[in-house]
């Protein structure tokens, strides 16, 4: 019960004497308040490895703080998983009052929490105040991870409530793919750069804009301090008054995490094949199980990634890599299983072969070429099959 009575409590606060008062004796209360950009660094946890934005706004009158945080999800809702995979989840936005809270939550995990006071003004205050208002009575919308989540909302709040133009400043040489700007947070993580780059397709390999890549708060966070904004005056003042440390960087709490890289798996993959194609050789025979075995395997990773397509995920579909992790193998593993020739390694080698030519232009997931290599194997041993 209490988890509602916040955002109700905050819209209460954030309204309240408005119908009764006078719109200059509101904008005057906007004098006493500011308002800025929290962006939160990146932890270990996986769903903490872009960062965080939030808007905090202040009331130096009173003392009192609210945080308004557009990264909040319920797990526990029905058919989560399947949802969060066809790109329908629902984030919503939450406030607090509690911004020590906020700050020992980041301070607990080593990260900082740093703020950009924006310079805005009494109307503009008061302009995002009653949209902020209006968000908490209707607080969910549909999240997308690249162009509408926890950074872009609070960007686009803050836009609309100015009354001018920012102008971002361009950043020379910085044209990074999505994919690129997701390894870089990622990097000290792989087997989450290997699940984030096996479910993304070719979209996410295309350079991006500069609003694009505002979706990582870090970037938003750098072209707001190279902002300005130019009123319908004619006058032009930067974004951001001043910045603000509540959290320093700390040590980030080490995280455990499977032993293997996702490349020592495929090369200890590779190796099992090879051992298993010489012993065919040795033996003149030929491994049904083996095969059978990769085809369930490959082909069920295939549904999944064959799914992806019809994803509301704007980066999912056009993804090479279903040429390796294969559904259609799944028709064809009930031959496989009665011991009978199958024109499924046929099919497979021109499918592997298109998605080594795919190389060009998609990046795939580490190790996925040395799964191709196993699979051209099993191609090959099966090469006198009509």
């Amino acid at each position: 019960m209490l988890r509602f009575l916040g955002p109700l409590l905050c819209v209460a606060l954030l309204t309240v004497g408005l119908p009764v008062r006078g719109q200059s004796d509101s904008l005057a209360e906007m004098d006493s308040v500011e308002v800025g950009l929290l962006t939160c660094s990146p932890h270990n946890e996986v769903y903490s490895l872009y960062g965080h934005s939030a808007l905090h706004w202040h009331d130096l009158r009173t003392g009192q703080h609210w945080v308004f945080n557009y990264g909040v999800f319920d797990y526990r809702k029905p058919h989560f998983v399947w949802r969060f995979i066809m790109g329908q989840t629902d984030y919503r936005l939450e406030a607090t009052t509690a911004l020590s809270a906020w700050c020992d939550y980041y301070r607990n995990w080593g990260s900082s929490v740093e703020e950009q006071v924006l310079n805005l003004t009494a109307a503009e205050k008061l302009r995002l105040q009653q949209a902020l208002a209006l968000n908490l009575k209707r607080p969910e919308y549909r999240y997308n991870f690249f162009y509408d989540n926890c950074s872009t909302r609070p960007r686009d709040m803050i836009e609309r409530s100015l009354d001018g133009k920012v102008n971002y400043a361009l950043r020379p040489d910085y044209e990074p793919s999505f994919r690129e700007m997701i390894h870089r947070c990622t990097k000290d993580h792989p087997w989450a750069s290997f699940g984030n780059d096996l479910l993304l397709g070719l979209r996410a390999d295309q350079k991006t804009t500069q609003r694009e890549r505002q979706f990582l708060p870090e970037n938003l966070m750098w072209d707001f301090d190279h902002a300005t904004v130019t009123r319908s005056d004619g006058k032009s003042t930067p974004l951001v008054l001043r910045r603000l440390v509540h959290v320093p960087l700390g040590q980030p709490k080490p995280m455990s995490g499977f032993p293997l890289s996702p490349l020592a798996c495929t090369l200890l993959l590779l190796g099992v094949s090879l051992a298993i194609a010489a012993y065919e050789h040795w033996r003149r025979l030929t491994l049904w199980w083996w095969d059978a075995l990769l085809m369930l395997v490959t082909g069920l990773a295939g549904c999944l990634l064959a799914l992806m397509f019809f994803s509301e995920h704007p980066a999912t579909s056009s993804n090479l890599q279903v040429l390796v992790l294969n559904p259609l193998a799944l028709l064809f593993l009930p031959a496989v299983l009665r011991r009978r020739r199958s024109v499924w390694f046929r099919l497979s080698l021109v499918c592997l072969l298109a998605f080594l030519l795919g190389a060009l232009w998609q990046d795939y997931a580490e190790g996925m070429e040395i799964v191709a290599l196993c699979l051209l194997l099993r191609c090959w041993t099966h090469r006198h099959d009509k």
